[in-house]
């Protein structure tokens, strides 16, 4: 079985970054193309999900379409 996950490049990884659709900032840790599927879906369905870290320490995600830089 493949993993449900994999590395993507990005021109803004570990710079300080606005989440669009939130409005909160961080800095982007990573951008991973990801099995967002059912468990028990046939079809799978993938995205491109940015990993960024708040003030407070945490990280959230949000589609890699809504990150734009601070």
């Amino acid at each position: 079985m493949a993993e449900g996950y994999s590395y993507v490049p990005h021109r803004l990884l570990r710079r300080r970054v606005r989440d669009v659709a939130s409005g909160v900032e961080g800095e982007l840790m990573a951008v991973i193309n990801e099995d967002v599927s059912a468990a028990d879906s046939f079809r799978r369905h993938w995205m491109k999900l940015a990993h960024i870290r708040g003030a407070s320490g945490r990280e959230f995600t949000t589609a890699v379409d809504n990150v734009e830089p601070a």
